[in-house]
């Protein structure tokens, strides 16, 4: 089950021009494309006729025109011409989902339409501030169910093992982590001091020798995540907020999209307060992190097939608090969605 009411992130921006675009959002089906006006539409993918997918036809104006017997379809998601036939069916129509762009990101409400408010998807600090810098990578398909994903975001302990050759060091070990409880999400973080910089950072921060390093993990509801990297030269007060001039600073924000039970899309950013106009620095960080994430994606992989097909009990440990508390949470939100007093008639 998946909490409904809620913006997911369909697509960059830059992936929806005037041609259908197929997506699996929430087990559900959806076509996005841009009309005359520019503005991204998207609609369930299924012509009422006979559920050809819309995706297979063509853009025109505004309309989507399914590719079998030429029925359109408006951007309200209404039959609006039929060739050939007497009369419009009354009852060829198709969902319309509404839709939203941010911060290079095409945004989808799957829930009640009436609810969809744009004000409520997650503010990017810096995004376009002059001074902060801006990298980006391509989506990434994920073999795992989605809550691996938010597990895998609340638990800095995994980079030691998972990442040891970039995220991670010896000295990520054994430094325990704190939950927080937000209003709308977890929060596992941890400094770790006058530590040994893990190898990822070495090439990034302007200063030699041991540093004080934050890791800050923070998934918020449905499945959307904000990574905070602070790393200042050890006992400079980093952790009792006097950030030294040389202080690195990145801001990893990571967007997970369920596609089925056990597949996902994974759409991120990161923003810097370093090296702002420096696209050396831009495409050497999105290689770095692609390189990290996909050390990820294989233990994700790996951990669904296992905990699919498990012949005997998992074991949950101490780290495992924020994500089973994330889990919890989303759960009963789920539930209470699914209540009869907020079902959409």
């Amino acid at each position: 089950m998946y909490l409904r009411n809620a913006w997911y992130v369909a697509a960059w921006s830059d992936e929806i021009e005037d041609k259908p675009v197929r997506r699996i959002i929430l087990e559900e089906p959806v076509v996005l494309y841009r009309g005359l006006g520019h503005a991204v539409i998207a609609l369930e993918d299924a012509c009422p006729h006979r559920k050809l997918p819309l995706s297979m036809g063509q853009v025109t104006g505004d309309n989507l025109r399914c590719g079998y017997h030429g029925l359109e379809f408006s951007p309200d998601g209404v039959c609006v011409h039929a060739p050939g036939l007497a009369r419009i069916p009354p009852k060829a129509c198709v969902r319309r989902y509404p839709v939203a762009e941010r911060y290079g990101l095409v945004w989808i409400w799957t829930g009640n339409p009436e609810l969809a408010d744009p004000d409520e998807i997650l503010t990017v600090a810096h995004y376009d501030d002059p001074a902060w810098g801006v990298n980006l990578g391509p989506a990434m398909d994920v073999s795992c169910g989605y809550q691996y994903m938010t597990d895998n975001l609340l638990d800095p302990s995994h980079v030691t093992y998972v990442h040891k050759t970039s995220l991670g060091n010896a000295a990520t070990a054994d430094v325990p982590v704190r939950m927080t409880i937000l209003d709308n999400g977890v929060l596992a973080s941890r400094w770790m001091l006058d530590c040994e910089l893990a190898p990822f950072f070495r090439p990034y921060v302007s200063f030699a020798g041991h540093a004080d390093r934050l890791q800050h993990y923070e998934v918020r509801y449905p499945s959307h995540a904000i990574i905070r990297d602070i790393i200042a030269p050890a006992n400079s007060g980093a952790p009792q907020g006097q950030l030294h001039p040389d202080v690195f600073l990145l801001d990893s924000y990571n967007f997970v999209t369920p596609v089925t039970e056990h597949s996902c899309r994974y759409f991120w950013f990161q923003v810097r307060n370093f090296r702002p106009d420096c696209e050396a620095t831009d495409q050497a960080l999105t290689n770095d992190f692609i390189s990290a994430f996909n050390e990820d994606l294989i233990v994700l992989s790996a951990v669904d097939y296992g905990m699919t097909n498990k012949r005997t009990p998992n074991t949950d440990i101490e780290t495992d608090a924020a994500p089973l508390r994330f889990r919890r949470m989303l759960q009963k939100m789920i539930e209470a969605e699914h209540a009869p007093e907020h079902l959409v008639s």
